[in-house]
C-alpha cells in the first residue's frame, strides 16, 4: 500500500465501481430494450393490425352476402333438424312438423 492510494481513495475505488457499473448495464441493457421494443409496438399499434387484417383477407377473404345469408339458412336448417330428432322418441308429431319447417325453403 502505497502513500498514493491513502491521499486518493478514489483511484482505489475507480476498478470496483467500474466493475460494478458494468454489471449493472449487464442486466439493464435487456430491460431497456425490452422496454424500447414495446413502446415502438404501442405506437405502431394501428399499422400493425391494419397490415395483420389485410393479410388476413389476402389468405381468406371475406364470403360474399349471398354466401353468408346461405350459410346462415343453412345452420337455421341444422338447427331444426338437431332439434327434430331430439323430439323424434318422445313427440313425433312435432319432430316431424319441425323437419318439415327445415325442409322449406
Amino acid at each position: 500500500m502505497s502513500f498514493l492510494t491513502l491521499a486518493f481513495p478514489v483511484e482505489t475505488a475507480i476498478p470496483v465501481a467500474q466493475t460494478l457499473i458494468a454489471a449493472a448495464s449487464a442486466y439493464l441493457r435487456p430491460v431497456l430494450g425490452l422496454g424500447a421494443l414495446v413502446t415502438l409496438l404501442m405506437v405502431f399499434k394501428p399499422l400493425l393490425v391494419g397490415v395483420a387484417q389485410a393479410l388476413m383477407v389476402l389468405v381468406k377473404p371475406r364470403k360474399s352476402l349471398e354466401q353468408r345469408i346461405l350459410a346462415h339458412r343453412f345452420s337455421g336448417k341444422r338447427m331444426l333438424n338437431r332439434m327434430a330428432n331430439e323430439y323424434s322418441a318422445t313427440q313425433p308429431n312435432f319432430a316431424a312438423e319441425l323437419r318439415t319447417m327445415a325442409a322449406r325453403d
